[in-house]
């Protein structure tokens, strides 16, 4: 299969798009997991309808199919509750990048159960990856008793976030991005609400842009176009690119909470920047999640 044209613009897009997550979340007047609650509710009709408009109906999916995309869709779920509720117990730094940790746990699953083997200039563009992310958070994270149960859930969060990967990628195989990336929207709305409800947070916002921009950001179109790109290129590729979310962070915390870069900040940057050229150079075919399209247990 070759990858669109678009495919790795499309993954920086979103990217870009998802890094403002956490603000959005920070600044809601709701809890965080209502928050997630409404990013979902949000958007499930603007995507629902967009499905629709372009003539797909659901009718003639396969059993494996909607099994995939109930699990995306819990998974999913159970992501944004613990990624929002790490959001604000730890510092931003660290919620985006343990919550990123499918940067590692996605290509390690293509490496391991789909046989993607990286190639030597693909290893050494994710060292490289690793390396720059971990000078650019190096003075913020910290490991902290009073932030530990943050850490913990932005984690977890980043192991959810990866089977949501793995499963979506199934449903990929047969269904277009906007269909199956809102029924698996779909999938998640109740739990969410649920989740919430016994948290016992406030979910009626006061002001409702905040959630509004987290809807349309990192739903309609962050997730929107991850969607798309799953399938098109390979976990490798994919799992750099989420490193390009703790280098935005960095940056909304240097242009909006006045966090300055210095020169090592700078330097992990660079070096998140030229991993991504390094891999965007290996101009091969998407590599498929598992042999024979199927996912590996």
């Amino acid at each position: 299969m070759t990858a669109h044209p678009l495919a790795f613009l499309a993954l920086v897009m979103a990217n870009v798009l998802l890094a403002f997550g956490p603000v959005f979340v920070r600044i809601s007047d709701v809890g965080p997991v209502a928050a997630g609650f409404w990013r979902i509710a949000l958007a499930a009709p603007i995507l629902l309808a967009v499905a629709l408009g372009g003539g797909w109906r659901p009718a003639g999916l396969g059993r494996g199919v909607w099994i995939a995309l109930v699990i995306g869709g819990l998974c999913f779920a159970a992501d944004l509750a613990s990624w929002h509720l790490g959001i604000k117990k730890t510092q931003l730094a660290n919620a985006t990048l343990f919550g990123n940790s499918a940067t590692l746990f996605f290509p390690v699953y293509g490496f391991l159960l789909a046989r993607a083997w990286p190639s030597r200039s693909q290893g050494f563009a994710l060292l490289l990856a690793l390396l720059g992310a971990g000078l650019l958070m190096g003075r913020s994270l910290q490991v902290r008793a009073d932030q530990f149960y943050g850490d913990l859930l932005c984690l977890t969060a980043g192991i959810l976030y990866t089977i949501y990967f793995v499963a979506m990628a199934k449903a990929r195989d047969t269904m277009a991005p906007v269909p199956a990336l809102a029924m698996s929207t779909l999938a998640s709305l109740l739990p969410l609400l649920i989740f919430a409800w016994t948290l016992g947070e406030k979910i009626l916002p006061t002001d409702w842009w905040p959630l509004i921009g987290l809807a349309l950001a990192s739903q309609v179109f962050g997730q929107g176009l991850m969607t798309f790109v799953l399938g098109q290129l390979s976990p490798m590729v994919i799992g750099i690119a989420l490193l390009t979310q703790p280098v935005i962070a960095a940056t909304v915390g240097w242009l909006w909470y006045n966090e300055k870069l210095d020169g090592w900040d700078l330097l992990g940057a660079a070096a998140v920047a030229v991993a991504l050229v390094l891999v965007r150079r290996e101009r091969k075919d998407a590599a498929p999640l598992a042999p024979d399209g199927t996912v590996g247990a």
